[in-house]
């Protein structure tokens, strides 16, 4: 019998899809690779009565992807989405070891981070991202197709940036891609606020994105290699290698530019935001462009992180140590991770959470009391968290539960709107008119959905669907 082979691509520059799906029939067997374009993917395989009864569970697959937008390709004619690493060649800290109460080893090396009062989140190269309380106890896992760039809060909404190129909404129990952006943009970081992303990228170009997932706008920024972007209610802060750039976040105009060290980080805090350098220093700047403050360090910068209202600055390097300034820019402490260099970090409740080039995520204390007592050589011993055995396998986001009755939450419908597919709220009590923020992988037309919660966005004008999203019957 002769074998018989499919193969579809979707790579859409305006939904930012870049995949592939091949389908073989071979006598009673059926194989399925899928996965991003340029990379093998995964396989399934299944065995069926007969060749016909084969085909015609080929002929189903391939119609359901058809039907999502897949076409008919030549395999090896479109190239892999382009992804960025951040090469690290890190060194030993020199300086005493700082006070690791804890660190998780989550097996790869690590840029994603979030920590807020409930629990800490580290999402690493191989796209696991793990949750862990502040007692160090492992609380989750999932597994994104990629690997994850960055972890960013918007609200009650925490969000994933991926290598392949999503933006996952984690607010429920299944991650849903909420962002797709243009294969064509090599990805550094990402930040949102109230719905609005912000996409900086390896050619020092800067991007927003609506809550539709379609571009309010896209320029080439002043230099290369973006590896910061920060978003506020006022505007968007790009930091590159030229310096630090502020645009108004609805038009794109530029409104300052204030140079700085090659930009390898950036945070913010109120009215200010922070830019860690090639030129070991963070610089503070106002937001404004007015640069106020310099924060110096023995190496560059790769990450750095403020307390409330900015009276502590921190620092990691590329030496695998970590500093600690005051507001003024006196340094009040150096010390080594003592598990690589921090990629990313963020302060909560004096402790310091750093994810690292080793993949640890390490909780450090950093009240006074404790660094006095590591300056003087005394540290904790320091509770290794194991990973649980097994990753998880990778979630797949178009999967949606149907239930058929309406039990609590709010109910939605997906319209179509000039060849557009939109969401809107059905249940008494919303505006009808408004759009709601919802994945666009599982919007299907007519069919209605039970959403946990529906919230009007900071700024009005549309809803935003949070927790959990169930098909109704």
């Amino acid at each position: 019998m002769s074998q018989e082979t499919t193969y579809l691509e979707l790579s859409e520059v305006d939904g930012g899809a870049h995949k592939f799906y091949e389908v073989v029939v071979d006598g009673s067997e059926l194989t399925v690779r899928y996965g991003r374009i340029g990379e093998q993917g995964q396989v399934k395989s299944s065995s069926f009565a007969d060749q016909a009864k084969a085909r015609a569970a080929a002929a189903k697959k391939i119609g359901e992807k058809v039907r999502k937008g897949y076409a008919p390709a030549v395999r090896g004619v479109r190239q892999r989405r382009p992804v960025s690493r951040r090469q690290i060649v890190s060194t030993r800290s020199t300086a005493r070891t700082a006070p690791v109460l804890w660190r998780y080893d989550s097996g790869a090396p690590a840029f994603g981070i979030f920590v807020d009062g409930q629990h800490c989140m580290i999402g690493n190269e191989r796209g696991v991202i793990t949750t862990l309380g502040h007692d160090a106890q492992v609380l989750g896992q999932v597994r994104l197709p990629d690997g994850v760039k960055c972890i960013v809060a918007d609200d009650a909404w925490i969000y994933a940036g991926c290598d392949d190129g999503n933006v996952y909404d984690l607010s429920g129990k299944v991650p849903r891609v909420a962002y797709a952006i243009a294969p064509d943009i090599d990805i550094y970081w990402l930040d949102i606020h109230d719905g609005v992303l912000g996409v900086s990228d390896a050619g020092g170009g800067i991007s927003a994105v609506d809550h539709e997932d379609e571009f309010l706008w896209r320029r080439p920024g002043r230099g290369s290699s973006a590896w910061m972007v920060r978003c506020d209610d006022d505007g968007i802060y790009h930091g590159h290698s030229q310096g630090v750039t502020g645009y108004d976040w609805r038009t794109g105009q530029e409104r300052w530019h204030s140079r700085t060290g090659a930009v390898l980080f950036g945070w913010q805090e109120g009215d200010h935001v922070f830019a860690g350098t090639a030129t070991r220093e963070v610089v503070r700047l106002s937001k404004r462009g007015r640069a106020e403050q310099s924060f110096r360090c023995d190496a560059p910068v790769f990450s750095c992180a403020t307390a409330p209202d900015g009276r502590y600055v921190f620092a990691g390097d590329s030496h695998s140590s970590i500093y600690c300034f005051d507001r003024a820019g006196n340094r009040l402490w150096k010390l080594g991770t003592g598990c690589g260099s921090a990629y990313s970090m963020q302060y909560h409740d004096e402790r310091l959470y750093v994810v690292t080039t080793g993949g640890y995520l390490a909780c450090v204390d950093a009240s006074e009391a404790a660094v006095r007592a590591a300056e003087a050589g005394s540290v904790p011993q320091v509770v290794d968290v194991k990973a649980p055995r097994e990753a998880p396998a990778p979630v797949s986001s178009t999967v949606v539960e149907v239930v058929r009755h309406v039990d609590g939450g709010v109910v939605v419908q997906c319209v179509e709107e000039r060849g557009r597919l939109r969401v809107q709220v059905v249940s008494d009590g919303y505006r009808p008119d408004w759009s709601v923020q919802f994945p666009k992988g599982i919007r299907e037309p007519g069919a209605r959905y039970l959403v946990t919660e529906v919230r009007e966005s900071g700024r009005g004008g549309f809803y935003r669907a949070y927790g959990d999203i169930r098909r109704l019957l």
